[in-house]
């Protein structure tokens, strides 16, 4: 009878102390890409990327501590299991699919051609652009982009997106190539608050660069955690927090671009 009691009690113990331990999660994120993703005067990382990741665990009950990693080894990060998934603004591709599993898309984008305040370009084909100078962040479907249409001109990458908008302010750049969203905050205002470049061109949404979205990636063994994500998202959608969330850095619905 001791035996039994004793084994009802071990077996309750580990009940409770399974039901009260929340998962333990490490997000990373880049760090260097507002308004999506940031690291503060403060040194505490944010943005609009940190702020959905951070929903998304609270509604999966987790326990979940948010890194910092650039932006050419985020996916290698990954699969060292330096941290369990990424949500950096990364567009869905299938290139990126051969390496990493996706959620389900948790903003849409496009991406958008950005020149110094009258440049003048009107034309965006190889030949029009032969010899310009063309930025765009390493590793990234616009530099990927840049290199594919045009193969003549003079392609500058850089590891962050700032370092790219920098070289466009001091000169340095007749064009480049980014994410819509972000670019469509910078290009009102520089270091001195006064408009330095402009949006130029219709946006870029040829799937072949932008993907199907912008997903969260995970380990593609990890479908477990992928589909708690799907679930949790859905969740925040649904009750306003995803909203809420939005609005904080937006003018418009990123899920929808309505």
């Amino acid at each position: 009878m001791k035996t039994q009691i004793a084994a009802i009690m071990l077996a309750v113990m580990a009940t409770v102390t399974s039901a009260g331990a929340a998962d333990k999660i490490k997000i990373g994120t880049e760090g260097a890409y507002p308004p999506f993703n940031f690291v503060d005067s403060a040194g505490k990382i944010g943005g609009f990327d940190v702020d959905i990741g951070l929903a998304l665990c609270e509604r999966m009950e987790a326990d979940c501590e948010v890194v910092a990693q650039d932006w050419d080894g985020i996916i290698p990060g990954l699969l060292a299991k330096k941290y369990d998934l990424i949500i950096a603004s990364m567009f869905i591709t299938e290139e990126r699919k051969k390496q990493v599993a996706f959620t389900n898309p948790y903003y849409l984008a496009a991406m958008t051609h950005v020149a110094p305040n009258g440049a003048g370009i009107t034309a965006f084909t190889n030949d029009a652009l032969k010899g310009k100078v063309i930025g765009a962040q390493s590793g990234t479907t616009q530099a990927d982009f840049i290199a594919a249409t045009y193969p003549d001109a003079e392609i500058k990458l850089y590891p962050t997106q700032d370092e790219a908008n920098l070289d466009m302010v001091n000169g340095r750049l007749d064009l480049q190539v980014g994410d819509m969203l972000p670019l469509l905050d910078w290009v009102t205002k520089n270091d001195d608050g006064k408009a330095c470049c402009e949006i130029i061109g219709e946006p870029i949404t040829d799937k072949k660069f932008v993907g199907d979205g912008v997903g969260i990636a995970v380990r593609q063994d990890d479908n477990d955690l992928r589909e708690k994500l799907n679930k949790a998202l859905e969740e925040i959608r649904a009750d306003g927090t995803y909203k809420k969330i939005n609005d904080k850095y937006f003018t418009v619905d990123v899920y929808t671009m309505k």
